[in-house]
């Protein structure tokens, strides 16, 4: 006779229910894969306690130039959703997924967004500004760098969180509650500088940044925002294009000029040298800092870089 059958049956019954009743609905939480910090930073504020996070690309790193490792393929093999970007920005993720042999749920955070189309592509492709048709990186005349408008953030934290309930309905109206303070949180941000950034003249809201990666930005607090690079950071600047911008900021007295956290500062520097325009401060453009750094979050991004802005183009 086991001890089982030694047990009567009604408390054998009384102990299973009890073991239901405690028994979270998934042992571990949903292992889950983002493509940069900036989206893996998202899919926590919505996911909470119920996911794991894994960033491919990490605080200060810059996804144009990525190169999956050996971990990266076996994490993301074993990760149950991939959540992506989209808008051609991660170039290297289809390589990627077919070495993982991933066969997870995928969530495009940019889905439903008008693609901001870069309106000289096709002109500097040829002369050295932007990239060319074969690059690792090309993103087809589109810009990616969508999450820098809060107003898309919110876009991309729904899209998110619909994946989540998804892959998990059990806790869908966790993620959805999640996503629904969250988006709060960015709306009194909006909030708070679209009419600070309106109340600047026109020539307060020129400036210069490393490579065009806030073009969302300029579009929703009409700002005029220059790069002497493409939306590519592999894409080298050529002398001719530096030699224009330097005339520009000069013609039309640029005053605010500002280095970004991915990006080599020494062309800035040259810039800065030449005109007399000191850096205004560092900019987070593709990726969040360290934890202990200026933008450890999504939120804190948005908010020291629409700062940093708005300090320096009220002193102009």
């Amino acid at each position: 006779m086991t001890l089982a059958s030694r047990i009567p049956s009604r408390l054998r019954l009384g102990l299973c229910s009890l073991l239901l009743l405690t028994a979270p609905a998934f042992a571990a939480p949903i292992p889950v894969t983002a493509t940069f910090s900036i989206l893996g930073d998202l899919v926590k504020q919505v996911g909470g306690e119920q996911v794991e996070i894994h960033s491919l690309v990490g605080p200060d790193g810059d996804a144009h130039v990525y190169q999956p490792s050996p971990q990266d393929v076996r994490t993301l093999s074993q990760s149950k959703l991939l959540v992506s970007n989209g808008l051609h920005f991660e170039g290297w993720l289809d390589r990627l997924a077919q070495a993982s042999g991933f066969k997870g749920a995928q969530v495009v955070a940019s889905q439903g967004i008008q693609a901001r189309a870069m309106a000289d592509d096709d002109e500097e492709e040829h002369d050295g500004h932007g990239h060319d048709a074969d690059e690792h990186h090309h993103h087809d005349g589109m810009d990616p760098h969508a999450w820098n408008d809060p107003e898309n953030v919110i876009v991309y934290v729904n899209n998110i969180a619909q994946g989540l309930s998804r892959l998990d309905p059990e806790h869908a109206d966790q993620y959805q509650a999640n996503a629904d303070a969250y988006v709060r949180q960015i709306q009194t941000l909006d909030g708070e500088y679209r009419p600070r950034f309106a109340a600047l003249s026109a020539q307060q809201r020129r400036a210069i940044t490393s490579h065009d990666a806030f073009g969302y930005l300029a579009q929703a607090y009409d700002l005029s925002l220059l790069a002497p690079q493409g939306i590519n950071t592999e894409a080298e600047a050529s002398a001719a294009d530096v030699a224009k911008l330097i005339r520009q900021i000069r013609q039309e007295k640029i005053k605010a000029l500002f280095v970004e956290n991915i990006s080599d500062p020494r062309l800035l520097e040259q810039i800065a040298r030449e005109t007399g325009v000191q850096p205004g401060g560092r900019l987070f453009s593709d990726a969040l800092s360290a934890a202990d750094g200026q933008a450890p979050d999504t939120l804190s991004l948005l908010r020291h870089n629409l700062d940093t802005l708005l300090k320096a183009m009220e002193q102009q």
